[in-house]
């Protein structure tokens, strides 16, 4: 071996190894700067809710500020297409729910071509929607609804936080579970969805727990069913609405990801930040009355949740022919 290549050798190491000492500082700085926390829907809804008692507690860990940013529309579309076309720094997190998973097979075509699309951080936890309408509705139970629907067929309508959502979803499958035909009404968000329901706009909505419980506690709503197929300790005297629809299950969630190619150091300072927060007292507090069974584990969790629930309703929606308002 020459001299030449000898020297050109020790270069080439040295490179290599000022270059995996640079991104090793790096990663042990992450992060040092704000981090932003995406919520796909308008602010007021249980998303928006989850994504700021957390993002509160994480940041205490990271030691820099996690900002709520708030890009409804589009069935989450547009704000999961941000966060899918962000830098892959682990700045940019969007909390992906319900939609997240049944979108691939709802839409079309999905802006960021697939899931793939994504690195899973953390699921955050599972609960009911709840089926909800005024105090002053003509409904007191599920059985109610039921038969109002098929004795005016088309007339009932039913609000959701946007086309593909929980909301949405549990609506639909509730329908084609009782044979009833009622109509959607998509909104940008649970807040504005809950505003209309209680002016009157809209007659019910399975609207997600976090979403709605403080209304239900403070006499504003009214619960007639849970979408769990057990009850839910957070709704004492609330029937699963499968009492009354056999085979009738939706499940409520809340997950963390970031841009596909994100560093794994990235993503595994995120989790434990995550799940920090998750078991937090405070965090536990504010979601335990809504529901919400806290999960907080490895981010391969939520990647295998989230694939059985696509699987899932891939197949409600191709038998149901559920199509996107």
């Amino acid at each position: 071996m020459t001299a030449s290549l000898i020297r050109r050798g020790a270069r080439s190491i040295a490179l290599f190894v000022a270059v995996v000492a640079s991104a090793g500082s790096a990663m042990a700085a992450f992060p040092d700067k704000p981090i932003r926390l995406v919520v796909p829907f308008a602010p007021g809804g249980g998303t928006d809710l989850i994504a700021r008692t957390l993002g509160a507690e994480m940041s205490k860990d990271l030691g820099q500020p996690v900002i709520v940013e708030n890009k409804p529309g589009g069935g989450t579309m547009i704000g999961t297409d941000n966060v899918a076309k962000s830098a892959p720094d682990g700045y940019s997190i969007v909390v992906a729910s319900f939609a997240h998973a049944v979108n691939p097979a709802l839409q079309p075509r999905l802006p960021y071509g697939s899931n793939k699309a994504f690195a899973p951080v953390m699921l955050i936890g599972k609960g009911p929607n709840i089926l909800v309408v005024r105090p002053n509705s003509q409904f007191k139970s599920v059985a109610d609804v039921v038969a109002a629907a098929k004795a005016n067929p088309g007339k009932l309508t039913f609000a959701s936080q946007g086309a593909g959502t929980s909301a949405h979803l549990a609506g639909e499958l509730f329908a084609n579970l009782a044979q009833i035909k009622i109509n959607h009404i998509p909104y940008r968000g649970a807040g504005p969805a809950l505003t209309d329901l209680m002016g009157g706009q809209v007659d019910m909505m399975f609207a997600t727990a976090a979403a709605v419980s403080p209304f239900v506690d403070g006499g504003k709503l009214r619960a007639l069913g849970v979408t769990t197929s057990e009850p839910s300790p957070a709704f004492k005297g609330i029937a699963p609405i499968a009492t009354t629809v056999p085979g009738y299950v939706v499940d409520s969630w809340y997950g963390l990801y970031v841009p596909v190619a994100t560093p794994p150091a990235v993503i595994e300072r995120l989790n434990a930040a995550a799940r920090k927060a998750a078991r937090s007292p405070d965090f536990v507090r504010k979601v335990e009355h809504e529901g919400l069974i806290v999960s907080a584990g490895a981010p391969a969790e939520l990647d295998a949740y989230v694939q059985a629930e696509e699987q899932r309703w891939a197949r409600v929606i191709k038998a149901s022919g559920i199509k996107p308002d």
